[in-house]
């Protein structure tokens, strides 16, 4: 298990959101292991994204995308928790959201958490935080640290991954900052 570390972090958020597809997200309950392949991400940036949390500059609510790469940044959209991973430099906000996986392993566990068909549960950034059980907690902690309960693992796979504007964006930026995987199934839109 090759965990990702600060260094892959450190980069561009475009560059990482882009690296991170077909990566591994696993989220340890206990002795349960549930894991996904990641298939859709964003990427943000700071003052001048207007749909960025950093966009109205350093407050107590978006601090975290200030922080260290690596960092786990987690708030509340629409009732979801939502994962983001702060990216670049310390002191300049920039983060990647993971928006959907394609299950791996615990299924059964996602579907209890979920209630919903295999489809549907984990092609969104809402759904998958709630398939794994991803909350609160997991804010401000470090994704490169080993007693972190949740990991990106590296998994080497040929992808055919295309960008797009961000969803749900009242207003973006003229480049296109979300990536996925074009023939995934849990693409949340294509």
């Amino acid at each position: 298990m090759n965990r990702l570390n600060d260094l892959f972090y450190s980069r561009d958020a475009s560059m990482v959101a882009t690296d991170l597809l077909g990566k591994i997200l696993i989220r340890k309950i206990g002795d349960t292991v549930i894991s996904g392949k990641i298939v859709e991400t964003e990427a943000y940036y700071g003052s001048q994204d207007p749909a960025s949390r950093a966009y109205k500059g350093y407050n107590n609510f978006a601090k975290l995308m200030w922080d260290r790469p690596g960092k786990v940044f987690i708030y509340m959209v629409h009732a979801n928790w939502l994962l983001n991973i702060i990216t670049g430099e310390l002191g300049e906000p920039s983060a990647v959201l993971i928006r959907a996986l394609e299950p791996i392993s615990g299924i059964d566990k996602m579907l209890i958490n979920r209630k919903m068909p295999f489809k549907q549960l984990t092609n969104g950034p809402g759904k998958l935080t709630q398939a794994l059980g991803i909350t609160k907690i997991f804010n401000d902690t470090d994704i490169t640290k080993i007693n972190n309960k949740i990991s990106i693992i590296d998994n080497h796979e040929k992808l055919n991954v295309v960008s797009s504007h961000r969803i749900g964006v009242s207003k973006d930026v003229e480049r296109k900052l979300r990536f996925y995987v074009y023939d995934n199934n849990f693409v949340s839109k294509k």
